[in-house]
This record gives C-alpha cells, structure tokens and sequence, in this order.
C-alpha cells in the first residue's frame, strides 16, 4: 500500500533508473535492492500495455486485505448489532437495569468477537492441512464461528432472565408467577434459533456453488459464475430469517409440571405460556 504515496518525482525516477538498466547506461555505485525498488514502483503504479499510471484507487496495491484488525472491527460492529437486537426482543416483564445492559454488552461483544477471531486465526495458521483441505474448512469455518458467537451473545445480554426468572401466563392471560426454568427455556430456544440463522447463508451457498462450478453450463460460461453466486447468497439471505424465526413460537408452552412446585400449586391449568423474545 506504501506505493499509493510515491510522488511523480520518485516515479520518474524509478522509471528513468530501469531505463538506464535496460540500455547498460547505469550510473557507478546502483544496487540490486535499489533496482527492485523501482521495479516495484514501476510495476505498481504503471499499466504495463499503456505506460500510463493507473489510477490510484484502482490499482492492486489499493486493494483492502482482510487484516485481524478490519476483521475485528466488522465483527464488533456485527456482535454490537446483535446484542442490541437480542436487548430490544428479550422477554422484558422484569425490569432490567442500565448497568445489567452494559455488563452483558461487555462480556457478549468481547467473547463473541473473541470466539470468531481465535477460529478464523488458527484456521489460517493450519499449515497442516492439504491445501485442498484447508480450503474446504475456509469455506465452512464462518458458521461455528457466527452460531457461537451468536449464542453466547444472546445468553449474556439475557442472563437477568435466568436469574430473576420470567412471567408465566394461564389459558386466561393471567400471571401465574416468575420461573427461572421457564426463563432457561426461553434461552435455549432463542439460542438455538441463533445457531440456524447464519446456516443457510454460510452453510447453503458455498455447497451449492462447489456442486454447481462442476455443471457444464458454468464450466462453459465463466461469466456466469459470479451472478449465480450473487442469486445463490440472495435466496439465502431470503430464506434464513424467516426459517429461524419459525422454529419456535414467540408465545411458548410448557407443562406446569415441569416448573418450580410454587407455581404449579398457584394453578389449575395442566400448561402454562410464557414469552420467548426473539
């Protein structure tokens, strides 16, 4: 990226130097690290059929790598997201203080985007692994990465709900008592809503595409790979949150047998509901 920043003068240079290289007319005292410098000057910022500068943005060197610290980034401003999402959907018949909502913040974002970097980090550095192997887990290892971010994401930013407990509701809509099982209930179930959310999305598309780049008609149109891909992660996105959502009732029943002996004596009902958040 360093080449973005040469100024015409050192680019002239750099030219003027592999010029004199080429015609045997080098000035005394020229090194080998100096004419590789200009080689790279050159070959960065010259278009190599035009010898014009390619415009600065467009050149390779301008091309933005997915560095551990940009992946953090995306991933705090990702997980920030989510916590904020699974805040808004929780089952709130509890108050909830500022400072439960900061603690939870805290130890979701930093854990979730400490589970997804430490997976993506010693995926790259199996060097054990055939290149055909590794490439394989490249593909996959966003969705263990994601879904347990996700969950441990939802389960901090609610961890009140397990220790207060939450409402539970008769047939007639009336409020039996306050049930930490029904509470870690809720949990698992969101929790696992989480899990298949990013599935069709990083789990769909790369099977899909490695089956589909095999078929003749992509094999013999290039061209179509890309938008292909582009249809394959729409239908995908398209499908994921409604697939999710579904799995489980907003409302949720459970057997009052199954609850703490207070509340299955403060009613007659055989079944109680009780609001799962999202």
């Amino acid at each position: 990226p360093r080449t973005l920043f040469v100024t015409e003068s050192r680019l002239k240079e750099a030219v003027q130097l592999l010029e004199d290289y080429k015609h045997g007319t080098l000035p005394p005292g020229v090194t080998n690290k100096e004419l590789w410098g200009a080689q790279k000057i050159k070959q960065a910022i010259i278009h190599p059929d035009t010898n014009e500068k390619i415009f600065m943005p467009f050149r390779m060197s301008g091309i933005v790598y997915p560095l551990i610290r940009i992946l953090i980034c995306w991933l705090w401003l990702n997980q920030s997201h989510n916590a904020c999402v699974n805040y808004a959907n929780r089952n709130a018949t509890k108050p909830s203080p500022t400072s439960k909502f900061i603690q939870g913040y805290l130890g979701a974002v930093i854990s979730a985007v400490s589970i997804a970097v430490g997976l993506n980090v010693l995926v790259q550095r199996a060097n054990k692994f055939t290149p055909a192997t590794r490439l394989l887990i490249q593909r996959f290892v966003p969705f263990p990465a994601v879904a347990s971010a996700n969950v441990c994401n939802v389960v901090l930013m609610r961890h009140t709900e397990l220790e207060e407990g939450i409402d539970v509701l008769d047939s007639n809509g009336n409020i039996v008592g306050s049930s930490r099982i029904a509470a870690k209930h809720a949990l698992i179930e969101t929790a696992l809503t989480r899990v298949v959310l990013p599935m069709p999305i990083l789990v769909l598309p790369p099977i899909l595409m490695s089956i589909l780049e095999k078929t003749s008609l992509l094999r013999s149109r290039p061209r179509m790979v890309l938008p292909v891909q582009g249809f394959v992660c729409l239908a995908a996105f398209g499908l994921a949150l409604p697939l999710a959502i579904s799995l489980f009732p907003q409302m949720s029943e459970i057997e009052t047998s199954r609850l703490e002996p207070e509340i299955a004596r403060a009613t007659t009902s055989k079944t109680v509901v009780y609001n799962k958040g999202l």
